[in-house]
């Protein structure tokens, strides 16, 4: 492809050289420029792109797009200077690719919480209706029944469009996708068309990235700002900020609401371990899903299903039969009576939400028992409300390690021990070991007991100094469970 033809959705304000050159691949990692390829300056969270411009042509790139032209600047290379190269990065890339977006149904699923179950059970939820979809996820990325690991919530911009090309060549219909704030503001969703755009809650999350709630917020308007006027939004009417995301968008308005009259208004009539009778739009159906958080998940599934014109009846058949997410309140039974869940919970509001789910279905006839921990090198200012939430709501609270990264994992539990000073020293313990200290609940719970394992969910790893060991909290519990059969 030539390079003006890579640049015919991207404004350049300077260009020196020559746009009639063939390109032979575009990448904005210095270390990946072979020949005749095109580099992409992006100022980075880590390093700024634009330090290896020089790096990038000895390994053979013939243009640069940047920012900031070098001073010193090579005979034979053309140089693009851009307004912004994070943004033009997602637009090259997406016309590299053969803009596929443009020729799939893509929605994006944004918020707190709840992204990863709506995405994947909208990608159920299609592919029981027949058509061939396509799934970008926390958990695993999926091109109909092929399953791609998947490393963040959202690809980098060259990695997304190069999988969304993959799901068009796949003749996929649908794709549902999980937008992080981080790929909104780092603009990797740049040059996508979506369809549609949902919006779940809003709570504390990610502010060792965005330093301010309101940035954090705001990042994730900028999605619905930029949906386009045949699309939809959709967003949960109950959540303050969810007015605040239609605010300036130009796609179809639509609300979804367990409390107020709404485009899409649920109800729930009774919830237990086995899931949840409610009804949507005034029609009754039975879920395999528990909580009032799950219910607004389901609401916004529905919802999103009818906006794409899918038989309303027919969507909620299928949406009785869908089940849980991998790691989302998934539930294990003991040998001695009593039930253990593990659950990605990992911000305060999403910890609050299962615990308030599990106290509605106990009503009083059994304790609840939580193990959490919270992530290193991450926002520290949740991890006293991590462990006071927990405590609040529990009947005995553990914490324990969770992804350390590269701080002390005692550190970390003695930050969140500072949301205990109103705990009682026997409500609590403090196990360093995540392994005993899930064991150590166990020991402890009786017959009608709860065990909440909070914050890994799906995850099979722990991140210690830098290295992922294997780990995966499902496999601790049947593994204890199997121990005293």
């Amino acid at each position: 492809m030539e390079l003006r033809e890579l640049l015919h959705t991207t404004e350049a304000p300077e260009i020196i050289g020559n746009l009639d050159i063939p390109i032979e691949g575009i990448h904005c990692d210095s270390r990946k420029i072979e020949p005749e390829f095109l580099f992409i300056a992006v100022p980075g969270t880590q390093a700024d792109g634009h330090s290896f411009i020089e790096k990038a042509i000895e390994k053979g790139a013939k243009a640069i797009v940047c920012q900031t032209l070098p001073e010193n600047r090579v005979n034979g290379v053309t140089y693009v200077r851009v307004k912004d190269s994070a943004e033009t990065l997602g637009r090259i890339a997406s016309v590299w690719n053969g803009e596929p977006s443009k020729h799939l149904t893509l929605v994006g699923v944004t918020g707190t919480n709840g992204k990863t179950t709506i995405a994947t059970l909208l990608y159920q939820m299609f592919r029981k209706l027949g058509y061939k979809t396509g799934l970008l996820s926390t958990v695993c990325n999926y091109i109909n029944d092929k399953e791609l690991p998947a490393d963040h919530t959202t690809p980098d911009a060259i990695e997304l469009n190069n999988l969304l090309a993959q799901m068009l060549n796949a003749g996929c219909d649908y794709v549902f996708m999980e937008v992080s704030s981080h790929a909104i503001a780092q603009k990797r969703i740049a040059g996508l068309k979506f369809k549609g755009g949902i919006f779940t809650n809003l709570t504390r999350d990610h502010l060792d990235y965005h330093l301010t709630f309101e940035a954090y917020r705001d990042a994730k308007k900028a999605f619905f700002d930029g949906l386009p006027a045949d699309a939809f939004a959709l967003t949960n009417k109950d959540d303050k900020n969810g007015g605040f995301m239609l605010q300036n968008t130009q796609a179809n308005k639509h609300t979804y609401s367990l409390l107020s009259l709404a485009d899409f208004k649920g109800k729930i009539s009774e919830s237990h371990f086995d899931g949840t009778e409610m009804s949507i739009n005034g029609k009754e159906i039975v879920t395999q899903f528990v909580g009032k958080f799950n219910a607004y998940n389901l609401l916004a599934v529905y919802g999103t299903t009818v906006l794409l014109e899918q038989d309303p009846d027919e969507a909620l058949l299928i949406l009785s039969t869908l089940q849980s997410v991998s790691g989302r309140f998934q539930t294990f039974r003991s040998p001695e009576g009593y039930t253990a869940i593990v659950d990605y919970a990992h911000t305060p509001d999403a910890l609050t939400n299962v615990l308030n789910a599990i106290r509605e279905v106990l009503s009083g006839k059994g304790n609840i028992i939580t193990v959490v921990g919270c992530g290193g090198n991450r926002d520290k200012g949740k991890r006293p409300i991590m462990a006071k939430e927990a405590a609040r709501l529990s009947d005995y609270v553990i914490l324990t390690s969770d992804n350390p990264r590269f701080e002390e994992p005692e550190d970390i539990i003695r930050d969140m021990a500072e949301g205990l000073t109103e705990v009682s020293p026997q409500k609590s313990l403090k196990i360093t070991d995540r392994r005993e200290a899930i064991r150590t609940a166990c020991l402890l719970a009786q017959t009608n007991d709860v065990v909440l394992i909070a914050g890994k969910g799906h995850e099979d790893y722990q991140e210690v100094k830098g290295i992922k060991h294997h780990f995966d909290d499902r496999e601790i519990v049947t593994a204890i469970f199997n121990e005293n059969k």
